[in-house]
């Protein structure tokens, strides 16, 4: 990450007249408008502490409160400014400033409140932490500590003073559980909930409802309970088995939530100053380790490369569209068809080839909606609106008007080419043909079509409203008008754009089943299925390679595996056990017993193979690690992404590798997989 100079979020004070007494407001503010949410650096913190210390110094005062600009209270310390930090000493008093300056609001002489009214983030949550009482709009859409996601702990008191406030099981789920469950977030109404917030309001009044409660409390007309601190079993319960969880998820992999673990356990005995103490140290190691520099360049992709993608195509040539199609009414194209009317807001039609397949797939569509209404994310008539914009038809004639038409039909090279070719008879020279093939070649589907230069790879991945990435194909064909068409709907569709060329499986796909091709191999030569299957976890991959098999099936699996070793026949390996596994009509290689996956015997009976070899994890690793190494280099010498950037992007967001590995250039280069020639420079996700 490349330093920029800091944008200081000021302190702005200003004394309100109350019928008790005059109360100092300090409104957090950077200048910049809702998009740059406030954050912290060493100017933003002394700004605070001057404002603090003149509110305080003045006569009358009765409170002190502090809020932020409209739409965000804060977000937390400036990530651009630790990535610059390469000492110990340097971000050790990081931590001891924010604690230093934030301490005052807590031993202040009179009340202390923190309005949250917006997005609270990591240092933004422990301000108002630091604060003697908080109320929160029923608005706000995102309040976290996410430190435990990017490679930290919340080093501003956040480990010491939530778990005093909302008891040990709540804090563990907002500083370990939430983070390590791709960052989840809670809103305004979970927080106040959790008892985070002492009272909630609506956002149309939130300060005026605010600056009046506070004036209550402050006169003592209004008492807020406090909750007694857990008991010392009750705690360590707790603390056990977050340890577990977080054990079964990271192996060991990073170390952020063993040390927030350490902290959550010190919390209950240690004093203030220890504790914060002990989160100045804990912090200061985490800011330089290696772990977090991966962190900090994984944040920096999906922050600003997702966003402004430096090889996207010039937006002005796209096209406008005003109605999709999608070919299929199956699990995946009624998510599509769903997302397409949620985020474009245009009628959207589906079709199958027959009628009881396109009603079980717009039923599929009405009970998502039904779930978000119930979910209260829709009105119960903006649900009608959204269901309304959804319809079918078995006759592809419906798409006659349509200007961007999506086929997720059977991953099939004919059908799909055959699709295709009764699409071009019907829709307009103009629309675009999208496939959502994740490992078929876009050139061939659309060679014998009279324009081929429509068609374009679209490769969503499951499940389609959860995982952020698209990656968009281009074939040699493939005209700029296209594919500036299929990029602004991807944006619209608020997904992470990655262009690809059209190529085997793309990357995600690719490098998924060369790594898994390697766990695989080690099986049929012997290795035995638990400790292969366990030979991944130092990546900290959220699920093992067998259970991912099992998520998508065997004959998914399979088929992607023979469509890159017939591309590849060199690299990519086919176990001829899979095959056996998928002709017997396994879907999975694992079952579940007693909640817990273990090798099915009926699929392991199926296996030939020599007895155990005793081919251990580590060998297995390295040999994962080094074939993912190779196809990350062709991936990039064959054109298929400009930069390895994008790589590690696309792994970032569509296989969700975690936020500690930065994708796989950083891991690869820390542990010297990638051979003398890096494939990120040094100080590039890495210490300086």
């Amino acid at each position: 990450m490349t330093a920029e100079p800091e944008l200081v979020t000021h302190a702005k004070l200003r004394m309100l007249e109350m019928a008790d007494g005059r109360m100092a407001l300090i409104t957090l503010d950077n200048g910049a408008d809702h998009r740059k949410p406030n954050t912290f650096g060493v100017g933003g913190i002394s700004s605070i502490e001057t404002a603090i210390d003149a509110a305080l110094a003045t006569d009358g005062i009765i409170a002190l409160a502090i809020t932020g600009k409209p739409y965000s209270f804060a977000a937390g310390a400036d990530l651009t400014a630790i990535a610059t930090l390469t000492s110990y000493d340097d971000a050790l008093a990081v931590g001891a400033q924010g604690h230093r300056v934030f301490r005052k609001l807590q031993d202040s002489p009179v009340p202390t409140f923190a309005f949250l009214n917006g997005a609270a983030l990591g240092g933004g949550l422990e301000i108002a932490l630091h604060c003697h009482y908080r109320t929160i709009s029923s608005g706000v859409p995102a309040l976290a500590l996410p430190e435990c996601f990017l490679g930290l702990v919340p080093g501003w008191g956040g480990t010491q003073l939530l778990p005093r406030l909302i008891g040990i099981g709540a804090a563990a789920r907002v500083i370990i559980e939430n983070p390590l469950s791709q960052n989840r977030m809670l809103k305004g109404p979970q927080a106040f909930k959790l008892g985070i917030a002492d009272a909630m309001f609506e956002p149309a009044d939130f300060l005026e409802q605010s600056l009046a409660w506070a004036a209550d409390v402050a006169a003592d007309r209004t008492s807020v309970p406090r909750r007694p601190l857990d008991s010392e079993a009750e705690w360590n319960a707790t603390i056990d088995a977050a340890r577990e969880q977080v054990e079964a998820r990271m192996h060991g992999a990073a170390p952020a939530p063993y040390r927030a673990l350490d902290l959550l356990v010190a919390a209950r005995t240690s004093s203030l100053d220890d504790g914060f103490a002990a989160e100045d140290a804990a912090l200061a190691e985490l800011i330089m380790s290696e772990e977090l520099r991966a962190s900090l360049y994984a944040f920096d992709l999906v922050r600003r490369r997702a966003k402004r993608p430096p090889h996207a195509p010039d937006r002005a040539l796209a096209r406008p569209v005003t109605k999709v199609g999608v070919v299929g009414a199956g699990l995946m194209a009624s998510q599509l068809a769903l997302l397409f009317a949620q985020r474009l807001e245009v009628p959207v039609v589906m079709t199958d080839v027959d009628e009881a397949r396109l009603q079980t797939g717009l039923q599929s569509v009405r009970d998502q909606i039904g779930e978000q209404v119930g979910r209260g994310r829709y009105t119960v008539d903006q649900g009608n609106k959204l269901s309304a914009l959804v319809s079918g038809s078995v006759d592809k004639a419906a798409f006659a008007d349509a200007d961007f038409v999506l086929e997720a039909v059977f991953e099939d090279l004919a059908v799909k080419a055959r699709v295709f070719a009764e699409l071009e008879s019907i829709v307009s020279e103009r629309c675009v043909l999208a496939t959502n093939t994740s490992s078929l070649s876009v050139t061939d589907m659309a060679a014998a079509l009279q324009h081929p230069e429509r068609v374009v790879g679209f490769h969503f991945f499951n499940p389609v409203a959860v995982m952020p990435l698209l990656e968009i194909a281009r074939t040699t064909a493939t005209d700029d008008a296209t594919y500036a068409t299929a990029f602004a709907i991807g944006q619209k569709l608020k997904k992470t754009c990655v262009p690809v060329a059209d190529a085997p499986a793309f990357v995600v796909n690719r490098l998924l089943t060369r790594l898994f091709g390697e766990v695989m191999r080690a099986i049929d030569e012997g290795a035995d299925f638990e400790v292969a299957d366990r030979a991944l976890e130092p990546l900290g991959l959220p699920m093992s390679p067998l259970t991912l098999i099992g998520f998508t099936g065997t004959a998914v699996t399979l088929h992607v595996a023979e469509s890159l070793a017939a591309a590849y026949p060199e690299r990519f390996y086919v176990s001829p056990n899979l095959r056996r596994v998928v002709a017997a009509g396994k879907t999975s290689i694992l079952t579940w017993v007693g909640g817990d996956p273990v090798v099915d015997p009926t699929v392991a009976a199926l296996y030939e193979r020599p007895d155990n070899t005793g081919i251990e994890g580590p060998e297995i690793l390295r040999r994962a690690s080094e074939a993912l190494c190779d196809e990350v280099r062709r991936l990039l010498a064959d054109g298929v992404v400009a930069d390895v950037q994008d790589v590690d992007l696309c792994l970032l967001t569509g296989a969700g590798f975690p936020f500690h590995l930065g994708g796989i250039a950083p891991y690869l280069d820390r542990t010297g997989l990638s051979g003398i020639e890096r494939l990120l420079p040094p100080g590039v996700a890495s210490l300086p």
